[in-house]
């Protein structure tokens, strides 16, 4: 069957899924409007419905009331089988939670398998690329057993890359494993992030992982979108619609502006200031983000330099709003310290947990000036 283009770019789609016979909690209604390239994270927590859109997505679950198309090209048409496109001939590739390697087969073995599966010629360059890209050519002899749960998903990962897909779907592949090996691969979803243009669409009930990787943000909460838009300003929101609780803060673009080689740290500078945090690696120069929470930022009305936190910033009081906890307020910060030639509607905002005591003491208002200070080792990567 040919493609069928549609006008413009992007991911566009419409899915329904009634409650099925009264079991499921809720119904499935989701209208999909969102960038063609880039990570879009796909958010909210547990049985919400986001990996029964990605289902939706992929073709494995059966949805009539849906459509879908991928940078000008019908994948799914509503009530029309016969302009979609079965599961097997969606070009996309799909990352599940676990690995799922075949066990008798070595890792490359893994690989070579879905080499002949891809729909266009993969070259020995771009197979040693992607084994590059993901950090296993040392890995390819093993057999799966012998890898840690980490070196699974990343040939899991290299896999689906070697289908040489359209669209990649991540369906929350850092859930099974622990702490250290998250730590591990994220560096190298990342990677992936920067060296693909195809669109990935990352499912994730973790706020670290999509602020890390996401560039667009879809909420979702009991089978809707709530809200949806570029992943820095929805993390930066006081109001954010989904609970975060104590990981609620910002999120910043950043870029090295110093290394400090003495004391292992580097300063980043945002648009609205500069932080020190420490020293992971990058390079002056190099872009990262970083995330500000809100338990971590202390108030103070004058500088304190006695103080064993590094980062002081003046700001200004721009908002006072009640947390759902009732001890506490949260407190919107615009930093003062911003390049001159910064627009007002450009410069980062910093959020602050306090108690309402403490609101009362500094005799908070909107306006007030104040010092925000943030401990370089509460500063999350």
């Amino acid at each position: 069957m040919e493609y069928k283009p549609t006008s413009g770019h992007g991911i566009q789609g419409h899915f329904y899924l009634p409650r099925s016979g009264g079991h499921a909690p809720f119904a499935l209604d989701v209208q999909l409007d969102i960038p063609g390239r880039g990570v879009t994270g796909i958010f909210g927590p547990s049985g919400c419905g986001k990996t029964t859109l990605l289902r939706c997505i992929a073709g494995l679950q059966p949805c009539e009331n849906g459509s879908l198309a991928v940078n000008g090209e019908t994948w799914q048409s509503s009530g029309n089988k016969r302009n979609s496109l079965p599961v097997h001939r969606r070009p996309l590739g799909f990352v599940f939670q676990q690995p799922s390697l075949f066990p008798h087969l070595s890792a490359g073995e893994n690989l070579e398998f879905a080499r002949k599966r891809a729909r266009q010629k993969v070259s020995d360059d771009e197979y040693r690329e992607i084994t590059e890209l993901m950090g296993i050519t040392r890995l390819l002899s093993q057999q799966p057993e012998a890898l840690s749960g980490g070196e699974q998903q990343r040939v899991a990962i290299a896999r689906a890359l070697l289908i040489k897909p359209r669209l990649l779907l991540m369906d929350e592949p850092l859930a099974s494993l622990d702490q250290m090996r998250k730590r591990e691969i994220l560096p190298y979803l990342e990677k992936l992030h920067r060296s693909l243009e195809i669109p990935i669409l990352y499912v994730s009930h973790s706020v670290e992982e999509v602020a890390r990787l996401a560039d667009h943000l879809l909420l979702m909460d009991e089978g809707k979108i709530v809200n949806e838009g570029p992943a820095t300003a929805l993390l930066s929101r006081a109001d954010f619609p989904v609970q975060l609780g104590d990981d609620l803060g910002v999120l910043l673009e950043a870029q090295i502006a110093q290394q400090d080689s003495q004391w292992s740290l580097l300063s980043a500078s945002f648009d609205g200031g500069s932080l020190w945090l420490r020293d992971t690696g990058e390079q002056v120069g190099d872009s990262i983000r970083v995330r500000v929470l809100a338990r971590d930022i202390s108030l103070t009305r004058e500088e304190d330099m006695q103080s064993s936190i590094l980062n002081r910033l003046p700001v200004q009081v721009e908002e006072i709003c009640p947390d759902r906890d009732p001890a506490m307020m949260l407190i919107r910060l615009k930093p003062q310290s911003a390049s001159a030639a910064a627009s007002d509607a450009n410069v980062s905002r910093l959020i602050a947990r306090i108690t309402r005591r403490s609101v009362h003491q500094l005799s908070l208002e909107i306006g007030t000036t104040l010092w925000a200070q943030i401990k370089s080792v509460a500063i999350v990567r």
